[in-house]
């Protein structure tokens, strides 16, 4: 039995379990069709030219994968409830980790709370922090937070020679930080599109940190946990760089071109959860709201820089 599985088979996941499988643990990678993967030994569609380990096995038995003590879950968090509710049976008491970022946008859900009331039987963690899975695999230092109400056991289960963890018991915090940045992380890649300037993209990573900040402690998360690497950390690689899924998109956008296809946007989601929540609770979230507007179309880029402009002036 392998010692740690890997569910899902995008970048992310197959980052994670090379990783792993690297430093000589057994590592299972699950994938829905994992034919081509184990034949050539490697993720050629999704994470190509990098060669898995010998350590590291790919199937497509969900029932074997799920066997292994501690389970990553690398799934979209919008498939996340689903995906758990419907294969409950198969996790009573592992360690489901989810590496993926985002709000659930039908019922406004983190993974923390997905897990718990979709697997009760299951102990909740949440991997988060600024990283890029062609990095990752390719062996480069990187640096993540691993957040559960006991992490230690976990932090040293999973720590490799790549990629250092730090803990946390502060879940909320640790789930919102990696799913808010991607909400910012559009807003620069609109505005950097659009020609607006460095000084414009400056100005929305900083002003929108403060609307994490704000949103994330009103649903009782601590403001150290933003300021570290799954907060701060993440918005700062996210809204700077092309490889960014999220950046990319908006900078798309702000182009007037098509995004790319079948690739996952789980800022589109984020914006609109936590929009249509932050109204509820009377929280100001005027970037993640015209996020909103500019990817249904209903603003343009021009009409959407005129009104955050003409917001009215106060402190900072």
């Amino acid at each position: 039995m392998s010692e740690i599985s890997v569910l899902g088979a995008g970048a992310f996941g197959t980052a994670l379990a090379i990783s792993l499988a690297r430093d000589g643990r057994a590592v299972t990678l699950w994938a829905r069709d994992p034919r081509d993967m184990a034949e050539a030994r490697e993720n050629a569609r999704r994470l190509p030219g990098f060669t898995f380990p010998d350590t590291l096995t790919v199937t497509g038995d969900l029932e074997a994968a799920t066997a292994a003590p501690i389970v990553l879950l690398a799934l979209p968090l919008q498939q996340t409830a689903a995906f758990l509710e419907e294969h409950a049976a198969l996790f009573r008491n592992q360690v489901l980790v989810c590496c993926s970022k985002g709000v659930d946008m039908a019922t406004g859900r983190g993974p923390a709370e997905i897990i718990r009331e979709t697997c009760p039987g299951a102990t909740p963690a949440v991997l988060s922090g600024p990283s890029f899975a062609v990095d990752i695999a390719a062996g480069l230092p990187t640096a993540l937070t691993l957040a559960a109400d006991d992490p230690e056991p976990l932090q040293h289960a999973l720590t490799t020679a790549n990629i250092r963890l730090y803990r946390s018991t502060d879940l909320i915090g640790v789930e919102l930080g990696g799913a808010l940045k991607n909400v910012i992380a559009i807003a620069c890649g609109i505005a950097i599109g659009a020609g607006l300037g460095e000084s414009a993209r400056a100005a929305l990573m900083t002003r929108g940190y403060a609307e994490m900040n704000r949103f994330a402690q009103a649903r009782g998360a601590q403001p150290e946990t933003l300021a570290g690497l799954s907060g701060f950390g993440d918005l700062a690689l996210t809204c700077t760089s092309e490889k960014s899924r999220n950046f990319a998109y908006g900078l798309a956008l702000g182009r007037g071109e098509p995004g790319a296809e079948g690739v996952t946007i789980e800022g589109k989601s984020t914006a609109k959860a936590v929009s249509n929540a932050a109204k509820q609770a009377g929280i100001d979230m005027p970037i993640a709201n015209i996020v909103v507007a500019l990817v249904s179309g209903a603003v343009t880029v021009p009409q959407a820089v005129e009104i955050l402009l003409s917001r009215p002036l106060k402190e900072e």
